[in-house]
């Protein structure tokens, strides 16, 4: 389907009337960081507990009759995954994900749970996107990349029309939790007035590097650990990279501890599980590296925790 794609404004709005029409808007709540009124977007309470469903959807949606018969593959940690699942289950199209050995296990189950069949890879060691190539010429299939689609950031795009709505407003600012830069592009795309502000884990700020630099910059070999599982891509893709480089400000860093501190700020104030990597956003607020006004949005972008480490995270406050 027209390899050569690019993402647009007018696809991320036809999208957003797609998901309007089958999926209800998640709620834009008031928040105060440091005496300053702010709103967060609740995408953490999407059926599938992330905004993911939105890109899952739109892309899906978008396959001609041939392709939906071939089925899609997809390489994900979870959260993607269950977006491609939860598509391909209401469309009635096969889905095979891709997942790491090392995902949380409520997003192994959730995705089978949703009758994708999962093949599990090995993090670090394996490339996925090389697994997923090997499925395609084997069993044949779409690819549905997790950010690197222009259907794909065209759906996550949704967001910010429906925040736009919302508010009222376009939004001064969205602060972003960033993986590959799928969804940041898709909001920098929906709202060409609203600055994006990208937020990764320290030791995998790819989006922020390639901003930086202007070309694609890989993870190191020896990459810290991060609790944010959902946050790391060994780089973004030039798809996004075009779309962002002369869009997003310069990208900001979170560590585990602030975004521990974010989860139980989330639990405290808005009695929300939010998980590590759909935390980094409001880490980045609370913990005032990118200043908020009360036109900003904080995405919140995931909810899929593990319940032991949550309540670990939540006891460690108390």
């Amino acid at each position: 389907m027209n390899a050569g794609r690019k993402p647009t404004r007018e696809g991320g709005l036809e999208a957003a009337k797609s998901i309007g029409a089958i999926l209800p808007p998640t709620p834009l709540l008031p928040v105060e960081i440091a005496g300053t009124r702010a709103f967060v977007k609740a995408e953490n309470l999407q059926p599938i507990g992330a905004f993911k469903i939105r890109g899952g959807w739109w892309r899906l949606s978008s396959l001609s009759e041939e392709e939906r018969a071939g089925g899609v593959v997809a390489v994900s940690s979870g959260n993607h995954a269950q977006g491609v699942a939860w598509a391909a289950k209401r469309l009635g199209i096969k889905a095979t994900i891709v997942m790491p050995r090392d995902a949380p296990e409520v997003k192994l189950a959730n995705t089978r749970a949703l009758g994708a069949e999962v093949v599990l890879y090995n993090r670090p060691g394996e490339d996925r996107d090389e697994v997923a190539a090997r499925l395609i010429a084997d069993q044949g299939g779409t690819l549905v990349h997790a950010f690197g689609d222009p259907w794909v950031i065209e759906g996550q795009g949704s967001a910010g029309v429906e925040a736009q709505a919302q508010l009222g407003r376009q939004p001064s600012r969205f602060i972003v939790c960033c993986g590959g830069g799928g969804l940041a592009a898709g909001l920098a795309l929906a709202c060409p007035d609203t600055a994006i502000h990208v937020v990764e884990p320290a030791g995998w700020d790819m989006v922020g590097q390639a901003l930086a630099t202007g070309s694609i910059v890989s993870a190191a070999e020896d990459a810290p650990r991060t609790i944010c599982d959902a946050l790391q891509p060994t780089a973004t893709k030039q798809l996004n990279l075009d779309v962002l480089k002369e869009r997003a400000e310069p990208g900001v860093t979170v560590t585990d501890d602030e975004v521990r501190e974010a989860q139980r700020w989330a639990f405290a104030n808005l009695r929300m599980v939010i998980e590590p990597g759909g935390a980094a956003a409001l880490a980045a607020a609370l913990a005032g590296k990118v200043s908020v006004d009360e036109d900003t949005v904080i995405m919140l972008t995931g909810g899929n925790a593990d319940p032991a480490r949550f309540a670990q995270t939540i006891a460690a406050g108390v």
